[in-house]
């Protein structure tokens, strides 16, 4: 009996180690070999020179660095315009050629190699979104105030705005979608850029409370903007940045808008809601908002330099090699705005960087995409 149990006791044993050889054995040979970089160059010479250089840094504009990039990321980008989620018709037929192999060798090389210094972009001047809006904001000075907390009745406060809203109500202005002919005159000969820096100095401000409004019944206005809670966030603090907050707004605009949607505003959701309200109604609703604490927009930087302090704690570790993230300092700068661009629009997968660049501005990216581009690679 004995002898039956240390006999089965030895098969399992070495079933046992038989499964583990059989497993490291697979382990070993699904394990992809070394990349050859030497071979890399050869494929770079014959396939991506022409567009990345043999340097890696670039033919022409809007032509993304490769050189020192990190290798898993350029792996996972190459794997992106196969399955066609990145777009670029010449990329994507050329990783239909390239084997697994090829395009480990090729990423390999480019890996390895070093940054030129004097790829800086030395030739574009960085500028501050924030600092050109506040720049254009002292025309606006005398009816919104220097920071945008005016304290005129009738006149909007605009400081803490969410930043999209603001964007698109500057550009109705301009375009005369709105009615105020002397808000059109002074952005009459403003080019987009500019309207949006101006949006973004004014977001970035802190509200302040407005003075009570003499009519209104707020309690009895609470109520009534149950409805109006879905968009404009609760108690009138918005948290999308394409709906404008009403929490502390000048009672007098509040009332004055809301009216328009019976007449010349055009929102399906606002004209259906605002038409089965009365003036009364209307009062009591815009004084409950008047009464609110405001809340400044969020996400929205003073600085490029702070915006750029968030981004590097992804795309900044160079202590670890298996970053996905890629690096950007040095980067072409028109590739980097048509890249971030593409994140924000939806047009590029990563629901990570939508969220994160979905407030921005084209000046926001335009100035991030700056800022990187003058930076020396580490």
């Amino acid at each position: 009996m004995k002898i039956l149990l240390l006999a089965l006791v030895l098969s399992s044993t070495l079933i046992g180690c038989t499964d583990t050889s059989e497993r490291t054995a697979k382990r070993t040979a699904e394990k992809p070999p070394a990349a050859d970089v030497v071979a890399g160059r050869v494929i770079a010479e014959r396939d991506c020179g022409r567009c990345h250089g043999l340097d890696g840094m670039g033919a022409a504009p809007a032509i993304p660095h490769l050189a020192a990039q990190r290798e898993q990321y350029m792996l996972a980008s190459v794997k992106e315009y196969a399955q066609g989620k990145r777009t670029h018709a010449a990329s994507k037929e050329l990783m239909g050629h390239l084997s697994d192999a090829e395009v480990r060798n090729v990423v390999a090389f480019y890996a390895s190699l070093s940054p030129d210094a004097s790829a800086v972009a030395s030739d574009i001047k960085h500028w501050s979104p924030y600092e050109q809006g506040k720049k254009y904001a002292a025309a606006c000075a005398k009816c919104h105030g220097e920071d945008g907390n005016s304290k005129a009745s009738g006149m909007p406060t605009l400081a803490g705005q969410q930043p999209h809203y603001l964007v698109a109500a500057i550009q109705e202005y301009h375009q005369g979608n709105r009615e105020s002919g002397t808000t059109r005159s002074m952005l009459r000969d403003s080019d987009r850029l500019e309207l949006e820096t101006l949006a973004l100095y004014f977001a970035a401000q802190t509200p302040v409370q407005r003075s009570a409004p003499t009519r209104g019944d707020s309690t009895s206005g609470e109520p009534l903007s149950a409805k109006c809670g879905g968009c404009h966030g609760s108690h009138g603090v918005s948290t999308d940045a394409a709906t404008p907050s009403l929490a502390g707004q000048d009672f007098e605009y509040l009332v004055k808008t809301i009216r328009s949607y019976r007449t010349s505003r055009k929102n399906w959701g606002m004209q259906r809601y605002v038409a089965g309200l009365g003036d009364k109604d209307i009062d009591n609703i815009a004084a409950f908002y008047a009464t609110q604490m405001p809340k400044a927009a969020e996400q929205v930087p003073s600085s490029t330099q702070d915006l750029a302090q968030k981004c590097d704690r992804c795309h900044d570790q160079n202590d670890n090699p298996a970053m996905t993230a890629p690096r950007l300092r040095s980067q072409d700068r028109d590739y980097l705005i048509m890249a971030l661009r593409a994140y924000r629009d939806g047009r590029r997968e990563s629901s990570t960087m939508h969220n994160m660049s979905f407030p921005y501005s084209n000046s926001i990216i335009d100035s991030l995409a700056t800022w990187y581009a003058n930076q020396p690679a580490k």
